[in-house]
């Protein structure tokens, strides 16, 4: 049957089959690690930014509308590098959709054209083998069917094969897919949400092509277990903007949007009433008084409202503002003055996968009065979304804001944020904590992000480092056979350093692989290590270099990875 058009509902329906089809195959988009290293995650990271996409939805009345929602929840659910991408290509697709009602073949043909180049803008250095090279070719193919037929049903089965024959080729265009025996996990991911588009259309059960991936379990994180929820709080407010400002009604409305549902913002940049449900108000009321004056503040209780209702009782007044409530941080500056009181010049927005890591990185912003440090934690197979990391950049009380990734796979989010923030922020793309805690030794908070953020750089890049970890599969890792259970030593960038059957040996060869001339190696010590061991490898290493000044043993906390080394 030809099927000539889809309108908002029918939208809403296919990304939630897409979803939930994306869902059922994380396990296997998570095996396709390129290293065989115990921290896949790809497979979740864009099962947690379509989650968080999904819950921005309100409004299915139009294909516009339901586009532009999935494309906010996206842009802030985006973890993982993965996730950003995907969060452009969403973004590029209500481009597409823009002003439409409803859509038909080339609609789709022209929105799929759109997310395409959006997602290679959102990569400074586009590398093809991977995701973009699938949803490159996929939308080209999407073009050329829907120039001959405008059935939908027709583009999206053309879309979906030509995914699956770009995402077989990735290997053959990227040197390190086809080391590892794997085809892309992000392009993997991609043709698992065009599959169950497609059996949502014909009414069918997704039937999945077959995908290169051995098979490691990998749970899904509690984070990522929906909750329902009650009513939670209305709250209600008319904001002035501060004296010689303006209010920026969209920022307002995104971020409420982001936190809440019923919103309603409306007024103008010098006056402004607001309507918004959720169950922080601490939350709405923060953001508010960055902003500007507020005025008349309600806050009601919805839950014990409609318990009142349903035992016949007369629903309480509303809470105004200025009563404590229990869920407000005590250290949120309550007034203008008190918030500017609190200012300080720098503020350092760290990524910490560990305890120990994490207790290092914020004692830089104890040791000087001007900067201030907030740590975000996550890491490996636990990115932080790009919302989380811009709620932590707009919570900082600096100036101006740093933001130190210390993982590869969170870098783009951390620019996402970045680009989002309502303050100038820089990001210092650093590779591991280690790199982190060097960076933040030459930190100068009189001279704010950009003055800091090339040296720090450059102090970060300057360290040697190395993350040690078991293979969980045989495989190829810079042109070398590593035999699963093996330790492997491995640099910044995922290179091998070393491997052995005998994990000392391996540490000991990746720190010889290091340029000569370090005096200080500390060792922190992650999951599946001890201190009695990291003190005995700790002794092994001076035995092994006597000209060493000092090996520091330190607790990092860090998952999967036994040790992350450094040397200077």
């Amino acid at each position: 049957m030809v099927r000539l058009a889809c309108d908002g509902p029918g939208l809403l329906e296919a990304v939630r089959a897409a979803v939930a089809n994306l869902e059922v195959h994380v396990d296997e988009i998570n095996a396709l690690n390129v290293f065989p290293v115990p921290d896949g995650d790809t497979g979740l990271n864009m099962l947690a930014t379509c989650r968080e996409m999904l819950a921005y939805v309100r409004d299915d009345s139009s294909v516009e509308a339901v586009a532009d929602q999935l494309r906010e929840g996206a842009l802030f659910g985006a973890r993982g590098n993965s996730g950003v991408i995907l969060s452009q290509v969403v973004r590029g697709l209500a481009e597409g959709f823009a002003g439409k009602r409803r859509f038909n073949g080339l609609d789709l043909a022209h929105a799929l054209a759109t997310a395409s180049t959006a997602a290679y803008g959102a990569v400074p250095r586009p590398v093809e083998g991977t995701m973009l090279t699938v949803i490159r070719e996929a939308s080209a193919v999407a073009v050329e069917t829907a120039e001959r037929s405008n059935d939908l049903e027709a583009v999206l089965a053309a879309t979906t094969h030509a995914a699956a024959r770009a995402l077989d080729k990735t290997p053959s265009l990227l040197p390190v897919l086809r080391e590892a025996g794997v085809v892309d996990a992000g392009g993997a991911g991609l043709l698992r949400l065009f599959e169950g588009a497609l059996a949502h259309l014909r009414g069918e059960e997704a039937v999945p092509s077959p995908v290169r991936a051995p098979a490691i379990p990998s749970p899904t994180p509690a984070e990522l277990v929906h909750v329902e929820t009650g009513h939670g709080y209305e709250t209600v407010y008319l904001i002035h903007p501060f004296p010689g400002q303006l209010l920026d009604l969209d920022r307002i409305r995104t971020y409420l949007v982001r936190t809440g549902e019923s919103v309603n913002v409306a007024g103008d940049p010098v006056a402004a009433k607001i309507h918004v449900h959720n169950g922080r108000p601490d939350l709405v009321l923060r953001q508010a008084l960055q902003l500007g004056r507020i005025v008349n503040a309600t806050i009601m209780d919805l839950d014990h409202q409609a318990a009142e209702v349903r035992d016949g009782r007369p629903a309480a007044a509303p809470a105004a503002a200025g009563v404590p409530l229990p869920c407000v941080a005590a250290a949120t500056p309550a007034t203008p003055a008190e918030r500017e009181a609190a200012r300080v010049p720098l503020g350092v927005v760290a990524i910490a996968p560990g305890d120990g890591l994490a207790e290092a990185l914020a004692a830089f912003g104890v040791a000087d009065e001007r900067l201030h440090v907030t740590i975000v934690r996550g890491g490996q197979a636990e990115n932080p979304s790009a919302g989380q990391i811009l709620e932590a950049i707009v919570a900082s009380p600096g100036e101006e804001v740093l933001v130190l990734p210390n993982n590869p796979n969170v870098k783009l989010a951390a620019g996402q944020a970045a680009e989002m923030a309502d303050r100038p922020v820089r990001v210092v793309p650093t590779r591991n904590a280690a790199e982190g805690i060097a960076a933040l030794l030459e930190v100068d908070p009189g001279v704010g992000a950009s003055g800091n953020a090339e040296p720090m750089l450059e102090a970060g890049r300057a360290l040697r480092t190395l993350l040690v970890t078991e293979a969980v599969r045989d495989a190829v890792v810079s042109g070398r056979k590593v035999k699963r259970g093996q330790t492997m030593a491995l640099d910044p960038d995922d290179g091998l350093l070393a491997a052995d059957d005998d994990r000392e040996k391996a540490v000991l060869g990746g720190i010889a692989a290091f340029e000569p001339g370090f005096s200080l190696v500390t060792l922190w010590y992650g999951d599946g290590a001890d201190l009695a061991e990291a003190e005995h490898l700790s002794r092994r290493v001076h035995e092994t270099w006597p000209a060493i000044e000092e090996v520091e043993v330190r607790h990092g906390g860090q998952p999967h990875y036994r040790y992350l080394v450094s040397a200077e």
